[in-house]
């Protein structure tokens, strides 16, 4: 016999293979297996996100490993908890399959989740999901969190003279994507594998911030704690994502950190993006600038208005994501 497919097992099967991976539910009172989870909510207040990832626009199966899109699916989505100043403690995961893929596929899957969660944020686990079979791979993930005694931080509540801050490194995800784009695709566009003969150990680093992010997940109940007064995950570049924070404050945010482009522009990183009030942002965060009144820009850059929005825009960049 063949290498197993997806088409040839059944979903109970391939459920089994998940939870074999993931171990038992850490936090249910019931688990995967049933219609929902049932969870113990400290405090009665849940925070919940949804995101997902599409094969083609959002990773391509050349480039991406299932253990790094396991990895990757975990990590963006307990960043967004994390942005509300809450602590992630569980994840709900829904794939949908193309049923060519080999059934091993959803181990390699099922391990990048496991160990994203217990690096970034342990404690919380995978506690049930869905399977269906499409033609177009997708996983789509909804991440629950809870607040831990603190007041939920929005992105509305930045004031003129708090500081402006990031937690995590900018760029360097922008910088693995065009490593991808110019060096691993051939004549028509097609995506190449990526042959680690030619990179050197700052394209690894790139790469892999890329592929397999790490958001520093436990800073945003550190920011939370500290009085952060705005609080944001930068997915979509820090340019576009200041604005969203200065648009719902009402304010300007000034950056004057002297920060290349693809810090300013590139998105997936995942850093944390907040504000403080003067003189008490914490360990872990880098001032970049600070909140002004607001002017006619949302964002300034060294005092004067960017020339580029920047950042990532599925409605917009789509036609540039298929490429």
């Amino acid at each position: 016999m063949g290498e197993l497919r997806v088409r040839d097992v059944s979903e109970r099967e391939l459920l089994a293979r998940i939870l074999r991976v993931l171990g038992p539910a850490s936090r249910a009172e019931v688990g995967p297996g049933d219609d929902a989870a049932v969870l113990a909510i400290p405090g009665g207040r849940v925070v919940a996100t949804t995101d997902t990832l599409v094969h083609g626009p959002d990773f391509r199966l050349a480039w991406t490993s299932p253990y790094d899109l396991g990895f990757k699916s975990a990590a963006v989505n307990v960043a967004d908890v994390a942005a509300m100043g809450a602590r992630p403690t569980a994840l709900l995961v829904a794939l949908a399959l193309p049923d060519s893929l080999p059934a091993a596929f959803v181990d390699a899957l099922a391990t990048g989740f496991r160990d994203a969660l217990a690096e970034l944020s342990p404690g919380c686990a995978v506690e049930g999901g869905d399977l269906t079979v499409s033609e177009t791979l997708t996983v789509a993930v909804t991440a629950l969190g809870v607040l831990d005694g603190v007041e939920p931080v929005r992105r509305s509540g930045a004031r003129p003279g708090d500081e402006v801050a990031v937690a995590g490194e900018l760029g360097a995800a922008a910088r693995g994507l065009r490593i991808l784009f110019d060096r691993f695709r051939d004549t028509d566009g097609i995506p190449l594998p990526i042959d680690d003969d030619v990179l050197s150990v700052a394209d690894r680093h790139d790469l892999e911030a890329q592929l397999r992010p790490r958001p520093p997940v436990e800073l945003g109940v550190l920011a939370a704690r500290a009085g952060a007064t705005a609080l944001m995950d930068v997915s979509d570049g820090l340019l576009l994502d200041a604005s969203r924070i200065a648009d719902a404050s009402g304010v300007t945010i000034s950056i004057d950190a002297g920060l290349d482009d693809d810090a300013l522009t590139g998105g997936e990183d995942h850093a944390l993006l907040a504000c403080f009030p003067a003189g008490s942002t914490p360990l872990g965060f880098d001032v970049i600038g600070h909140v002004r009144e607001r002017s006619e820009a949302a964002v300034l850059v060294d005092g004067v208005v960017p020339s580029a929005r920047g950042g990532w825009d599925p409605y917009v960049d789509w036609d540039s994501a298929l490429g």
